[in-house]
């Protein structure tokens, strides 16, 4: 522990995080309850040359029948996505699931963020599962609560935390959610951020986004108006955010120090790139993609809107689509009267999305019917509650 700047009386505390655990998840064992990843998945998994897998998980859904709802993330692959009764992002699933009350079980497809948002949105009778537990998300472990705190310490010490509004992207922990909703924020999602942006400064001068740098810093500077200085980063890692007194005074959008892994891949050659190989190519990238890419491309938008641009599109167009493989593949396939080519020439799986495969997807299940509930989400009431609270003012949000 280190004691940082002393600035006009002010002064703040940093705790140099452990490696430790984060290591053993990668190698998958132990856990670290300071991520939202989760623990080394147990069982006994079906080998995955297992010709009868197809087989295994269709007579297990159909013997669950309506007790178990499937539900299928857009990243996920064709071998797990063919058994899920909805596919979508990760807010669409989430409201799916509590739209469906009479499900006794949930099986979520997806990562351990979107399994929590499930839990919080349904039922205390409902059990949502996760066929591996560790199949969590990157971005969203770059904001853990304990960073997340001692940053509003800072911003407290300062004197500009009442008048900072907190707002978090979907894609974030429970415990973060709840960390908003603590604090009178709001959650947001990469079709309504804008509108929670705009919400949240009727509410204070400043805004701490979390955990996605570029989606806040794209949302605040290509549809609001605001400057890249107007912008700050904030890194964890850093003695205060690396920042000085000054910068986060007169900051109107705090940035956290985080980024999804499959988009920040893109870069501005790849679109220049693209460009040149293929005349008359209509570049359709997501927010979370860099501020350079996002600016260089011709469109821009969430999952959920990539998709029915493609659909919208004439036949014989070109589109060079910059978010996960596994979706990319899926509308090249599903629309093969037009041109739909992977932005950048680097395979680009999110790898612990991928994690859900058809043999995690067959245990599950197949546990299920035996009667034994695995891999069971569940957040704690006072986090599901604060969460809840911040959700809430997201679907409260005018045209939501």
């Amino acid at each position: 522990m280190a004691t940082l700047w002393d600035h006009g009386g002010v002064t703040s505390t940093w705790v140099e995080p452990s490696n430790t655990a984060t290591a053993l998840l990668l190698l998958g064992r132990g856990s670290d309850p300071a991520t939202e990843r989760g623990v080394e998945c147990p069982g006994d998994l079906p080998a995955p040359s297992d010709p009868d897998l197809v087989a295994r998980a269709a007579a297990a859904k159909a013997e669950l029948g309506d007790r178990v709802f499937v539900l299928g993330h857009h990243y996920q692959r064709d071998e797990v996505i063919q058994f899920a009764d909805v596919t979508g992002d990760s807010f669409k699933l989430a409201r799916e699931a509590a739209a469906r009350p009479d499900a006794e079980y949930i099986v979520f497809c997806g990562v351990h963020f979107m399994a929590e948002s499930a839990d919080i949105l349904t039922s205390d009778a409902q059990k949502v599962i996760l066929p591996d537990l560790a199949a969590g998300c990157s971005m969203a472990d770059m904001a853990v609560l304990s960073q997340v705190e001692t940053a509003w310490d800072v911003l407290t010490e300062l004197g500009v935390a009442a008048d900072t509004v907190p707002v978090t992207y979907m894609n974030s922990s429970a415990d973060i959610k709840g960390f908003v909703g603590r604090n009178g924020g709001v959650v947001c999602t990469s079709s309504n951020a804008k509108r929670a942006l705009d919400w949240a400064y009727q509410q204070g001068s400043k805004v701490l986004f979390l955990p996605d740098q570029h989606l806040g810093r794209n949302t605040a500077v290509l549809e609001m108006g605001f400057s890249l200085d107007d912008c700050v980063l904030y890194d964890p890692h850093k003695p205060n955010g690396g920042l000085t007194p000054e910068q986060l005074r007169d900051a109107r959008m705090i940035l956290w120090r985080g980024h999804c892994s499959v988009h920040g891949r893109f870069t501005l050659d790849s679109v220049n790139d693209v460009r040149e190989r293929v005349p008359g190519v209509n570049v359709l990238v997501h927010p979370e993609c860099r501020h350079e890419v996002v600016t260089a491309a011709d469109q821009v938008g969430s999952t959920e809107y990539i998709i029915k641009t493609i659909e919208a599109a004439p036949a014989g167009s070109a589109w060079a689509v910059g978010t996960e493989l596994n979706l990319v593949r899926r509308l090249a396939l599903a629309h093969p009267d037009k041109q739909i080519m992977f932005l950048d020439k680097a395979v680009c799986y999110c790898s612990t999305m991928n994690r859900i495969d058809l043999p995690h997807l067959v245990w599950a299940l197949e546990e299920l019917v035996a009667g034994r509930v695995v891999n069971q989400i569940t957040v704690d009431a006072d986090t599901a509650h604060h969460a809840r609270v911040a959700l809430d003012q997201m679907l409260a949000l005018p045209g939501a």
